[in-house]
């Protein structure tokens, strides 16, 4: 790859059935995945993360989210916002046109249901990166197997 390719963006691997097929060039290269569960729906976390004079800043998570309560794109904006902390009517956001469903985008926020039960969370740094980064990003994620986002990697 060359320096340019680089710069401009990197592949970011599997997670969770799905390929993330580009990540910000300057995103952090400290790459951590995790497994958590909250309110009955299971997370499988990837986090790019740069180290900073005061310890690490992350840069860039990226949430596959699996359970039965995610029925549909209100479904998932209500439970993001809950998961968040945030006023679900706080941030305007606008419609995601994601080809593997239905999904909205804010300034460090994008996130889309790909089928019931199974949705994808992108956020990333605002001071880092702006809205075309990470509609760059969350439209470069798809399942890694066509078909096949109902099981693990």
């Amino acid at each position: 790859m060359s320096e340019t390719a680089e710069i401009i963006g990197r592949d970011g691997g599997e997670l969770d059935g799905f390929h993330i097929g580009h990540v910000p060039g300057d995103a952090g290269t400290e790459v951590s995945d995790f497994a958590t569960e909250w309110d009955d729906v299971s997370f499988a976390t990837r986090v790019w993360e740069r180290q900073v004079d005061e310890g690490y800043r992350v840069d860039l998570r990226v949430h596959v989210l699996r359970g039965d309560q995610l029925t549909d794109l209100a479904a998932l904006h209500d439970f993001l916002a809950d998961y968040h902390e945030r006023d679900p009517a706080g941030e305007e956001l606008a419609e995601l046109p994601h080809p593997d469903g239905p999904g909205l985008i804010g300034t460090a926020e994008a996130f889309w249901l790909v089928e019931p039960g199974v949705a994808v969370d992108v956020l990333v740094d605002p001071e880092r990166f702006d809205r075309a980064g990470l509609a760059a990003t969350a439209l470069a994620i798809s399942p890694a197997h066509a078909g096949d986002t109902a099981g693990s990697q």
